[in-house]
């Protein structure tokens, strides 16, 4: 990590990787508001329309399992040349796309796009910037892929309302450029290169994994048949030789060996937690607001408007707050603003309106961005500075998988009451909908557990001189 004084040009690089990793988060969730219409417009069900957002976070994983080698092998530049081109390929066929087929292929092509950037933009804050200015910029950077999701519905509906879905994509298309030229003019980082081979059989064995996990999953809404139980078995099997592949092969894929710690264990854990909830409510909100409270594709992005700015405004001041007074402040006391605002919406249920879900999503954002990016910041310090890639690699992979499990989860469990439950769709949708509320306040429960045991540990560590 260079201990130089960062340069305007280094923060540019980083701000170009940071608006393609922007676009890119925020392409994941802003046709979440339009799952209604796309479901008429192509004859499908919510169950398969949720592939557009699951798919896209699914390919995201995939892709960031490559970056750890991408990024030593190739430089950045080159990296970043790549994964503007195939946003603005992907976006183009979204945009013309006569069918949900084709739509989902664009979309899984700007996936790559995403898995790449932001991964890379995390790579190139932890490389060129100084140790004592880490956990703001990683307050920064983790408040574009945290504030993305949740602006997405509220852009995608405002779009969507004036004029068509499809506008989404024309949009996004000259910021795209933008980032382009400005990240072509100033990343300038040399790879360090990679003295064993990429691991093609791990990443094969992790993708099929993640795939027969996401999908078993996917099948809920049709009950727990024979073929959730079958995929999800496959999937557990494909896990399994992607770990001895990983660890027996003559590269590895992911260094496993950082989660040898408990600290790490528990750090992975609250990160992987805290992106399930953080992705999930972003999208059950706007399609309870829907179903269930009526209201328009816009207002349902609207209310999760003031949450995202809140919780833009928390993450870059918890980053400075880590950075003077240490990461439990921030990552215990967000934990707990967590419970209370996932378990105020499970609680008051019955009475929820548009603006008491408002008022909810603000406490949620402002406790999940306070503990998001502490999170990872504080996992880097945990290990040596030669396996940051790792923690890099690793936690971005996480936080994709856990958006691509907590929207099919929570979207099949609402499907399911849909497509089984008695009475209107609004009373269907609201069964559904109050499952969905109990489990994330479950979720938010586990990762406050799982906080103040992961510092507990540290200060026992620190106080001993060992290493958990």
């Amino acid at each position: 990590m260079s201990q130089q004084k960062t340069t305007a040009k280094t923060y540019t690089a980083i701000f170009s990787v940071a608006l393609m990793t922007f676009l890119g988060v925020l392409n994941e969730t802003s046709m979440n508001v339009t799952y209604p219409e796309l479901s008429r417009t192509f004859g499908i069900s919510l169950d398969i329309t949720q592939w557009i957002t699951a798919g896209y976070l699914l390919m995201v994983t995939i892709v960031m399992g490559t970056t750890a080698y991408l990024l030593r092998q190739y430089p950045a530049k080159r990296i970043h040349l790549f994964c503007v081109t195939a946003f603005i390929v992907g976006d183009i066929v979204c945009a013309l796309a006569p069918s949900f087929a084709v739509l989902l292929v664009g979309r899984l092509i700007q996936a790559v796009a995403t898995g790449l950037a932001t991964p890379t933009m995390f790579f190139l804050i932890f490389t060129s910037i100084q140790r004592q200015q880490l956990a703001t910029m990683t307050g920064i950077g983790a408040m574009v892929i945290s504030l993305a999701p949740a602006l997405g519905p509220t852009y995608g509906g405002a779009v969507a309302g004036a004029w068509s879905w499809r506008m989404i994509f024309w949009i996004l298309l000259p910021i795209a450029v933008i980032s382009l030229l400005a990240g072509q003019w100033s990343i300038n980082n040399q790879p360090v290169g990679n003295q064993k081979p990429f691991s093609f059989a791990s990443l094969l064995w992790l993708a099929l994994s993640l795939l027969g996990i996401v999908y078993a999953v996917s099948t809920v809404g049709g009950g727990f048949s024979i073929c959730f139980w079958l995929f999800l078995v496959l999937g557990l099997v494909f896990f399994i030789l992607f770990v001895y592949s990983n660890g027996h092969g003559k590269s590895q894929l992911l260094g496993l060996e950082i989660l040898h710690l408990t600290t790490m264990r528990l750090s992975t854990f609250t990160y992987f937690a805290l992106q399930f909830i953080n992705i999930g409510i972003s999208l059950v909100i706007p399609v309870y607001c829907q179903y269930v409270l009526h209201t328009s594709a816009l207002v349902a992005g609207l209310v999760l408007l003031p949450g995202s700015i809140a919780g833009a405004i928390t993450s870059p001041m918890m980053g400075r707050v880590a950075d003077q007074y240490g990461y439990h402040l921030p990552v215990v006391g967000g934990s707990i603003l967590l419970v209370l605002g996932t378990g105020m919406y499970a609680i008051f249920q019955h009475q929820l309106t548009s603006l008491m879900m408002m008022w909810f999503f603000i406490v949620t954002r402002v406790g999940f961005n306070s503990a998001f990016s502490t999170t990872m910041a504080n996992a880097t310090t945990l290990v040596p500075g030669n396996q940051s890639a790792d923690v890099n690699s690793l936690f971005n992979m996480t936080q994709q998988f856990a958006g691509s499990l907590g929207v099919v989860l929570l979207t099949a469990l609402m499907a399911l009451f849909q497509n089984t439950g008695k009475g209107s769709m609004a009373a269907r949708t609201f069964v559904g909908g109050q499952l969905d509320f109990w489990l994330l306040f479950g979720l938010a429960v586990a990762v406050l557990v799982a906080t103040a045991t992961n510092f507990t540990v540290q200060r026992i560590d620190q106080q001993t001189g060992t290493a958990n």
